[in-house]
């Protein structure tokens, strides 16, 4: 009779294999972005393809260069790169030159992300802080906002260029007539190119949703709050939700893995803290947008609500543990 040896393996926890990795994470996020590329395609032309891939191809070609010069594993296979390069190239007029675009790109993977040690180890979103220098280094073409057909009767009421326009929130800010709400849903507006169409980014949210890559507290704070902040200031709450990044910020930026809260009472508190910054940037500031500086200041501040709202251990005194 012959008898069969089968190894046994031992090894320590978990033993549960998970097929969900940084590379599909990251695939998720740019298959949920789609809906607002074609969108800005088809309102702003191929520049706004052109622009994209500049971004994407930067950020992968500035990963792969820092990791080779620093010595490091390489990580452009995980696609993390690519959707930096998609969300910054979401934040930016599709007017501005390609080259601005390029030092952006630099601010944020080398700067902010591989500086810092890589994928993980950032503190705030790189294409947040890749935005926010070339606002500060770049403000005219920054600015520099392109206008569709259906913004040029509302931009020519305002007696601005034919060739450039104010975004919503630059027209509400200067007491102009703004756009409808309609406008603002399906996208036909001027403003950062992967921010004019809040039904594309409720679609892609509504996929990163499904897949379950993101989940509700995050952008549902943050939007709820931005209503109830309008609310109290007297203001048209669709408006501040449809208007300027309020939508991509909420579910693709402050959502980012790294730099938000990791309970779920954290991801509350996060998300009302984004939400309330912008509006108070909003309406008392001197700039009309102001989702980009509110997720930045939470994510300063991630650490601290990480620590106020972990979990407690039972039988164990909180003062034991750091």
């Amino acid at each position: 009779m012959s008898t069969k040896h089968t190894n046994l393996i031992v090894s320590s926890a978990p033993h549960v294999n998970n097929p969900v990795d940084t590379k599909s994470i990251m695939r998720d996020v740019v298959i949920a972005l789609c809906p607002a590329l074609l969108v800005a395609i088809y309102v702003f032309g191929a520049r706004a393809l052109v622009l994209t891939a500049v971004c994407v191809a930067a950020c992968v070609i500035f990963e792969g260069a820092t990791r080779k010069i620093l010595g490091r594993p390489q990580t452009i296979g995980d696609w993390s790169a690519v959707v930096t390069g998609v969300i910054l190239a979401f934040n930016l007029p599709v007017t501005l030159p390609l080259w601005m675009a390029v030092i952006g790109c630099f601010a944020a993977i080398v700067i902010v992300k591989q500086v810092f040690g890589g994928l993980g180890q950032n503190f705030a979103n790189p294409a947040i802080v890749g935005r926010i220098v070339l606002f500060i280094g770049f403000a005219t073409p920054m600015t520099n906002w392109a206008v569709t057909s259906r913004m040029s009767s509302v931009i020519q009421s305002t007696s601005v260029d034919g060739v450039t326009g104010a975004t919503p929130l630059g027209l509400l800010a200067a007491g102009k007539d703004v756009p409808s709400n309609l406008d603002m849903f399906l996208g036909t507006i001027s403003g950062s190119m992967g921010e004019v169409s809040a039904i594309a980014l409720l679609i892609g949210g509504c996929y990163l949703l499904w897949r379950k890559v993101i989940t509700w507290e995050i952008p549902v704070a943050m939007l709820a709050s931005i209503a109830v902040m309008a609310l109290l200031m007297h203001q048209d709450p669709i408006f501040h939700i449809f208007a300027g990044g309020a939508m991509l910020g909420s579910i693709f930026m402050a959502t980012d893995y790294v730099t938000s809260p990791i309970t779920s009472k954290g991801k509350i508190i996060f998300g009302v803290g984004c939400g309330v910054i912008t509006m108070l940037i909003r309406v008392f500031g001197s700039y009309p947008e102001g989702v980009s500086f509110a997720i930045l200041l939470m994510n300063i501040l991630t650490p601290h609500i990480d620590r106020w709202t972990r979990t407690h251990i039972n039988g164990v005194d909180r003062k034991a543990v750091k």
